[in-house]
């Protein structure tokens, strides 16, 4: 979150006064694509910071596009990585989203990497460009920065059982279910279970306070998952996207 700039409420506090928000996460770096999500309406974006090939600069063109737009970016790191966490936070990121979060201690660990002393363990600088390059005092910085989105992920067994505990550590604003790992995790068990477990995971999320957010392949299943109960919707563009392009090629004739 950039300080100092005047600009309308932050993701966090869209949330917490109850809105629905719907993102797009991009894995392909495009600051175009960026660009056209601010243009449709879409809440915010995600750019992959895990499994998608962005680096730092490259992220930074894409906050810079998204900032033209007054569109929010949350930046979704690899696992256990403050350095990488600190520095896409004074890049200006609205908030971070944390995979492979297994237990109420990693929570804390990843929220003490987000939040400034004495909440955190967080590095403060106000010459970054979340500081506008050391034009605002350091009461606004850290205001701004007190409007940090924290996202953990859950993506196996153990978590989804530590879920209660993980959703009630202070600094956690929202959770993350990644169906993918989830199933990697448990020998692919079918959609069923994976179901049953996400369902059973958002209701002890929401059960503690706290936000759910749903990974969806398009609007169908976003309006699905908002009427679960989920308020951050994240579209998985990658799915999205390669679903428009089949259906712009022809099936193959029958075969005789």
């Amino acid at each position: 979150m950039t300080a100092g700039t005047g600009r309308r409420r932050s993701l966090k506090r869209r949330l917490a006064a109850g809105e629905h928000l719907r993102g797009a996460l991009f894995r392909l770096p495009s600051e175009t694509l960026v660009e056209m999500a601010a243009v449709a309406g879409l809440d915010y974006v995600v750019i992959d910071c895990e499994h998608g090939p962005v680096d730092l600069l490259a992220l930074q063109h894409h906050l810079l596009a998204a900032a033209a737009h007054g569109l929010d970016v949350l930046v979704r790191v690899g696992e256990n990585e403050p350095a990488l966490s600190l520095r896409c936070l004074d890049l200006g990121a609205a908030g971070l989203i944390h995979p492979h979060v297994d237990s109420a201690e990693e929570a804390r660990r990843v929220v003490a990497a987000d939040r400034y002393p004495p909440a955190g363990r967080r590095g403060f600088a106000t010459y970054s460009r979340a500081g506008r390059f050391g034009t605002v005092t350091a009461a606004e910085y850290l205001a701004a920065a007190a409007d940090t989105l924290v996202v953990v992920m859950i993506e196996t067994g153990a978590a989804c059982a530590a879920a209660a505990g993980i959703a009630a550590v202070d600094g956690v604003d929202a959770v993350l279910v990644g169906p993918a790992d989830l199933a990697a995790d448990l020998g692919f068990p079918g959609p069923e279970e994976i179901g049953r477990l996400t369902a059973r995971t958002h209701h002890e999320v929401r059960a503690a306070g706290r936000a759910v957010m749903a990974i969806v392949p398009g609007a169908e299943a976003a309006r699905a998952a908002e009427q679960a109960g989920a308020h951050l919707v994240l579209y998985n563009m990658t799915h999205v996207l390669m679903d428009a392009f089949q259906a712009l090629v022809p099936p193959l004739p029958a075969r005789p």
